[in-house]
């Protein structure tokens, strides 16, 4: 749904809403740029620690569901691109309450990551730069990312286009160099071989509990890549760009996850105190701590990366939320830049506020976040697939031509449902996703209850 945009924000003529001018190059770099972040390079450790060389069937079946959503998101996207994407698609689908909560669902765990990739990337710093203080670096960080935001659509997409190709990069030369350490080519250091992947316990020393536990790790990790389908509005050519990306982010994001972790599992034993940092960690089993060091630094710059891409995916949701009347009208106000200045402040506010609580409480808060969102991400990507599901069969009841459509429709999308139903189902053997999933619940209940009650009172001033 559309609306007629507000005046800009500030004192120039109106202007006509969001601008177009991201090009296809960036949409692809930014769904690898929000997905390439903690998730893979702080969060690989955990869920390797938790399931041991087991965590690749976690990534098998995450990876699996993940294209089948963003196969699902891509039909829609190109048929309806709109910044406010799944929400607006589940709102089609399901209703306005429906909509309007995956909306809100997904913005507040967006909002959370945020926080979560600046004091992942802070701390990382911190470990081989220890100049200033966590919270001081995470603040820095948060003020730099709010001003890269503010400015134009088209110089934000340029800057994470080339923030996204340096860990594009350095993960390839990461695999180039674990396949030669695993074939034994790096002079003066063994191969570890695979034994690993039968030692310190075995392929799954914690059981199916450690699977379930790292899956909700390793879904985090897969969170982010939707934003495709918030990009593709401010592209020129919605449904060539978003087919294109969701292709090419799909197998890119595979190839790179699932090969990095055979690389950690196969170099570095489960039980491993180097997992605290993983890239570094096998790095450093080749006594090249130099090297270590060095991605330690390009860790920090996908941290940062993925905190730019989602703070912009934030920002987008939270102005079609006000666009639909969902959300404050401020919030869709727009500047001489077509940049939404109050969606993008209040996206930032947590950050802001998470730096002052690492202040007081050292070194717990970035564990607290990671735990908050593990599962919410299951939610949204659950709305997109029963969207897509009503919107396809709704579309080909009335002959609607639709500029992409998901092969193998509708098996493959009930497969999708079908395996998110066993995630969930499989979550509830793990305490620690067992827990995420009764606060997941919580707050999609307390969310969808707000608003109900919001729109509630809307339909009571229409009609009074």
């Amino acid at each position: 749904m559309k609306t007629q945009p507000l005046a800009a924000a500030t004192s120039t003529p109106p202007t006509v809403g969001l601008g177009h001018s991201l090009k296809q190059r960036q949409l692809t770099m930014m769904g690898l740029g929000s997905a390439i972040g903690a998730g893979l390079f702080l969060g690989s450790g955990k869920g390797v620690m938790e399931a041991g060389p087991a965590v690749l069937i976690s990534y098998v079946v995450a990876g699996t569901l993940i294209i089948l959503v963003m196969w699902a998101l891509g039909e829609m996207a190109a048929a309806n691109p709109n910044s406010g994407a799944f929400s607006v698609y589940a709102q089609k689908a399901m209703g306005v309450v429906a909509g309007s909560t995956v909306g809100w669902l997904w913005w507040l765990q967006l909002v959370i990551v945020i926080a979560a990739e600046a004091l992942g990337a802070a701390a990382l710093l911190v470990s081989i730069w220890p100049v200033l203080p966590v919270w001081v670096l995470t603040m820095i960080f948060m003020a730099v990312f709010t001003a890269v935001n503010l400015t134009s659509v088209k110089n934000y997409g340029e800057f994470e286009f080339w923030f996204a190709m340096l860990k594009v990069g350095t993960i390839v030369l990461f695999l180039a160099f674990g396949a030669a350490l695993l074939l034994g080519w790096i002079p003066g250091t063994a191969s570890p071989g695979l034994s690993n992947f039968t030692g310190h316990g075995g392929f799954a020393p914690q059981g199916l509990a450690g699977i379930a536990t790292a899956l909700f790790v390793v879904i985090f990790a897969f969170g982010g890549t939707e934003i495709v389908a918030v990009a593709a509005a401010e592209t020129a050519n919605p449904a060539r760009s978003v087919a294109i990306a969701v292709r090419t982010v799909v197998w890119r994001i595979l190839v790179f996850y699932i090969g990095s972790i055979f690389v950690i599992v196969a170099v570095l034993p489960w039980d491993s105190p180097e997992l605290a940092s993983p890239f570094a960690g096998v790095l450093n089993s080749a006594g090249a701590a130099w090297a270590g060091k060095a991605i330690t630094l390009v860790a920090v710059a996908a941290l940062l990366s993925a905190l730019n891409a989602n703070l912009y995916g934030a920002s987008r949701m939270v102005y079609s939320l006000s666009e639909r009347g969902e959300a404050p009208r401020i919030f869709s106000l727009i500047t001489a830049a077509q940049v939404p200045l109050a969606a993008v402040g209040v996206s930032v506010a947590f950050g802001f506020g998470a730096a002052v609580l690492e202040l007081v409480f050292p070194g717990k808060v970035l564990d607290a976040l990671l735990n908050l969102v593990g599962s919410t991400c299951l939610i949204v990507w659950g709305s997109a697939l029963v969207s897509q599901l009503i919107l396809r069969r709704r579309a080909d009841r009335d002959g609607t031509a639709l500029p992409l459509r998901m092969r193998g429709f509708p098996v493959l999308t009930i497969l999708g449902l079908v395996l998110l139903a066993a995630i969930f189902t499989v979550g509830f053997i793990g305490e620690g996703s067992r827990g995420q999933l009764f606060g997941t619940f919580a707050l999609v209940a307390g969310i969808a209850v707000v608003c109900w009650m919001t729109e509630r009172r809307k339909r009571r001033r229409a009609t009074g």
